[in-house]
């Protein structure tokens, strides 16, 4: 059974693959008669007691025509898009694309199509994973799993984009000085991360109109798609300024110096990237600087990515919800760390200098969740932070015995805190502190409430 559905599996590329070769070649009207070609070779099975074998000649010989006559199918066009910086998961927007003509011909009857790289899936991901639609599914698209298939290529092109009739192309001025025409692309993006497109094809249908011919000029560009973000009312806690471990310039250059207050004369153990350079080449002696502490607001954004899928909607909606921290208004003069998982724990700094709010969302357009390690592996780079943290957002995927230590053990400390859990209320918390059990069908208007 399972060797089965393992070749079943393989057989989906296949499928996927001549079916879109089916649908970009055939016009609406090719369409149209290559079923009839096909009902018309079914039930012209016997020659003698149906006449449908005539028009089966008839619509197969209209076929092979549509598909010589695009052999003849030549031009020369470039092009270039002109793609936004970002983009946002379920807000369109649109792009333009400039192609020139090096033809001394018009062009025209054109259809320009986009060309997005899409990965298949593993055979483990395709196992584990469920599609949003999978419980209204009837019971063969469950054993099949072809939809579940289709979902995930669609989900790793990332957007959908609708095809673009082109007006008619002026002919280039000289062979060397091209005419060109801006046109208007619209895209819909479906996930978070980049989007990669590989090429652009511009189809050509035949004198009647049943088969495309294609030209693809490879176009390779990407385009990041941000998390969705909801309204959220200005950050406040009520902790205070704490004393920060490398002083403002922390802010500006995160390491481990401190604010420069004066220079003074080399000790033994002082740190060699102290040494005033300059001031040393001048007197001949060593000389440092000495800096200063300082004190400012610190809040840190804790995202949970520990899940067994690599694919969810919990894991999304979480990730939404700290795009949306991340993004609500807050004082220029307070930093902001966010903290997670994926391949190793990752900490970054936005405010003050440092990484801005944009960056902090570039980050989490790319975010991964991580399904082979424990939710204790978040413990050391938290509590590390711990002291000098002025107000701590956790967004949580669940709420069990490891997710409530760590709150416990950040509170215990004197972290003001604010917890986001995505999963269903199944008991009333065992600590005391601020937390909201978030309904992804209401995530919207909770949000707005905090």
């Amino acid at each position: 059974m399972r060797l089965f559905g393992r070749l079943r599996f393989y057989n989906f590329k296949f499928v996927f693959n001549f079916d879109r070769w089916i649908k970009r070649h055939f016009t609406n009207a090719g369409m149209v008669v290559l079923g009839g070609w096909v009902a018309a070779a079914i039930f012209s099975a016997d020659t003698r007691q149906s006449m449908a074998y005539q028009l089966f000649a008839l619509l197969i010989a209209l076929l092979i025509i549509a598909w010589l006559s695009s052999w003849l199918f030549r031009i020369r066009l470039k092009a270039q898009r002109f793609l936004p910086r970002f983009a946002t998961v379920g807000e369109s927007l649109t792009y333009q694309v400039r192609i020139y003509n090096h033809t001394l011909s018009w062009q025209r009857n054109l259809t320009l199509l986009e060309d997005v790289a899409q990965t298949p899936p593993s055979y483990q991901t395709f196992m584990h994973v469920r599609e949003p639609l999978h419980q209204w599914r009837n019971r063969f698209d469950k054993y099949v799993g072809y939809p579940r298939w289709v979902w995930l290529m669609v989900l790793s092109k990332g957007a959908e984009i609708k095809e673009r009739s082109i007006p008619a192309l002026p002919p280039a001025k000289l062979p060397t000085v091209p005419s060109y025409l801006d046109i208007t692309m619209e895209i819909m993006p479906l996930r978070r991360g980049y989007i990669h497109f590989d090429s652009l094809t511009f189809a050509c249908p035949d004198p009647f109109g049943l088969f495309n011919a294609l030209y693809t000029l490879p176009v390779p560009d990407k385009l990041l798609v941000l998390p969705k973000r909801y309204p959220v009312s200005p950050l406040r806690f009520a902790g205070s300024r704490k004393y920060q471990q490398g002083g403002i310039n922390l802010a500006i250059s995160v390491g481990d110096t401190q604010e420069f207050a004066a220079l003074r004369e080399y000790r033994p153990g002082d740190a060699l990237h102290h040494i005033h350079w300059k001031s040393f080449a001048k007197l001949g002696e060593p000389v440092v600087k000495e800096f200063q502490d300082e004190f400012f607001v610190r809040y840190t954004l804790i995202l949970d990515t520990f899940t067994e899928q690599s694919y969810g909607q919990i894991f999304e909606a979480a990730v939404s919800v700290a795009a949306s921290l991340a993004s609500a208004p807050r004082s220029h003069e307070t930093l902001l760390n966010l903290m997670f998982v994926g391949a190793q724990t990752y900490t970054f700094t936005s405010g003050r200098g440092v990484t801005q709010t944009d960056q902090l969302l570039e980050i989490l357009a790319c975010v991964q969740a991580c399904t082979d390690k424990p939710f204790e592996t978040l413990f050391p780079l938290v509590l590390q932070h711990a002291p000098a943290l002025s107000g701590a957002m956790c967004v949580f995927l669940a709420w069990d015995e490891a997710r409530e230590k760590l709150v416990q053990d950040l509170e215990n400390q004197g972290v003001p805190l604010l917890v986001l859990v995505l999963a269903a209320q199944v008991a009333t918390p065992a600590v005391h502190t601020q937390i909201h059990f978030l309904q992804l069908d209401t995530l919207a208007q909770q949000l707005s409430q905090l």
